[in-house]
């Protein structure tokens, strides 16, 4: 129910001028979140076979005492990083967030997801026209999306 308040009052924004209406098509990738596999999800964001880097900083906990809150953070060193994705590759949606960079700002994120089984977190980033990860295994001990 929440959720389709916030659709609901982003759209009636839109639709009331406050909110430019390209912002939502710009924004929104559905074929993303309905991916249901990191190969399906990262042939869809055209990522190919993204490359990994210690240049994209992952920090989470090893073990998730309740998966419904499990805290993340990652930030980008990499030059001209356009992108940050969040893929949990045992969730029901494996994409799990996905955020603009604006040029001249820091590529940090600080966030909190849920997760419905133990399994491997990646930190999704795009800069310069490639793509670039980290990646770590969250253990998950309860809770989590199913539950």
């Amino acid at each position: 129910m929440r959720s389709s308040s916030v659709v609901a009052l982003v759209s009636l924004m839109a639709s009331a001028g406050l909110l430019p209406s390209y912002a939502l098509a710009e924004t929104w990738n559905k074929a993303g979140f309905d991916a249901k596999s990191l190969d399906e999800l990262l042939k869809t964001l055209g990522a190919g076979k993204p490359e990994q880097s210690d240049q994209v900083i992952l920090t989470a906990p090893e073990i998730a005492e309740n998966g419904a809150v499990v805290p993340l953070e990652i930030s980008s060193k990499l030059a001209n990083t356009d992108s940050i994705a969040i893929l949990i590759e045992k969730n029901p949606n494996t994409l799990a967030a996905s955020f603009v960079i604006s040029p001249g700002t820091v590529a940090y994120i600080q966030t909190r997801v849920k997760m419905a089984e133990t399994c491997n977190v990646y930190a999704l980033v795009k800069a310069s026209g490639k793509f670039y990860y980290a990646a770590k295994e969250i253990k998950v001990t309860i809770g989590g999306c199913g539950g």
